[in-house]
C-alpha cells in the first residue's frame, strides 16, 4: 500500500477528522467524570481513559469479522430483531442517560455529605469506579466509531493510524477542554444535556430507529455558539 498516494491520504485525512468529531462527546464525558476526582488524580485518570479508548478501538479493528457478526439479529421481539450491536447501543444509551441525569443533579443540587473514615481509600474507590464507567462508555463509543470507520475505509492500517492520530489530538486537547468545562458551569450543563441527547439517540438506534448524527452535532454547535456569545456579553457587562 502506497501511503503517499492520493486515495490513501484522502481516506486517512477524512477518517482522522471523523474520528476527532466522534471523539468529542467521549472526551467531554471523560472530562466531566474526572472533574469530581481530586486535582492530583484528574490528568492521570483522564489520560488512562483516553488510552483505554484507543486500545479498545484498535482491538475492535483487528476483530472486524467478529464485529460484523454483531450486526446479525440474535433474537426478535414482536417481529423486531435485535443484534449484538443493538444491545450494546441500547445498554450504553441507557447508561449515558442515567449518568448524565445524575451528573446534572449533582451539579445543580449537590451531593449529600457522607462521613468517611478513610478519605484516601474513598478516593481510590472513586477513581476505580470512574475508570469503570469510562470503560463502559469507551466500549459503546468505540463500537460505533469502528463500524463507521469500516464503512469509510477498507485498509485496516489506515484506520489504525487515523485512530492513533485522533487520540493524540484528544490527549493534547483534553486538559484544555477539561479546564474550560470546569471553569464555566453553564458549558458543563450544556455538555451534559447533549450527552443526555446522545444517550437517547443511542437508545433509539438500539431499538432500530436511525437518527442522523449531523442534526445532533449541528444543534451542539449552534447552542455552544449562542452560549459563547452570552459569555462574551456577560464579560463586557462585568467590565
Amino acid at each position: 500500500m502506497d501511503w503517499f498516494s492520493a486515495p490513501v491520504l484522502i481516506a486517512l485525512t477524512t477518517l482522522t477528522l471523523m474520528e476527532i468529531v466522534l471523539g468529542i462527546d467521549n472526551i467531554i464525558f471523560i472530562s466531566i467524570l474526572v472533574g469530581r476526582l481530586p486535582e492530583a488524580d484528574r490528568a492521570r485518570t483522564r489520560n488512562i481513559g483516553i488510552g483505554l479508548a484507543l486500545l479498545i478501538r484498535v482491538l475492535l479493528l483487528f476483530s472486524i469479522s467478529w464485529i460484523m457478526t454483531l450486526q446479525e439479529d440474535m433474537f426478535a421481539v414482536m417481529g423486531h430483531g435485535f443484534s449484538g450491536r443493538d444491545l450494546i447501543l441500547l445498554g450504553g444509551g441507557l447508561f449515558l442517560v442515567a449518568k448524565s441525569t445524575m451528573e446534572i443533579h449533582h451539579k445543580v443540587e449537590g451531593d449529600p455529605q457522607h462521613a468517611l473514615t478513610d478519605a484516601k481509600a474513598a478516593v481510590k474507590v472513586n477513581a476505580k469506579m470512574m475508570l469503570f464507567q469510562i470503560l463502559i462508555l469507551d466500549i459503546v463509543f468505540s463500537l460505533d466509531s469502528v463500524i463507521t470507520a469500516v464503512g469509510m475505509a477498507n485498509q485496516v492500517p489506515v484506520m489504525v493510524v487515523a485512530m492513533v492520530l485522533s487520540m493524540i489530538v484528544m490527549l493534547l486537547s483534553a486538559g484544555a477542554i477539561n479546564g474550560f468545562v470546569e471553569k464555566h458551569p453553564t458549558i458543563k450543563i450544556l455538555a451534559l444535556s447533549f450527552l443526555l441527547l446522545i444517550g437517547v439517540m443511542l437508545v433509539a438506534e438500539g431499538m432500530g430507529a436511525h437518527v442522523g448524527k449531523g442534526y445532533i452535532y449541528f444543534a451542539m454547535f449552534f447552542s455552544l455558539t449562542v452560549e459563547l456569545l452570552n459569555m462574551r456579553y456577560r464579560n463586557k457587562q462585568t467590565k
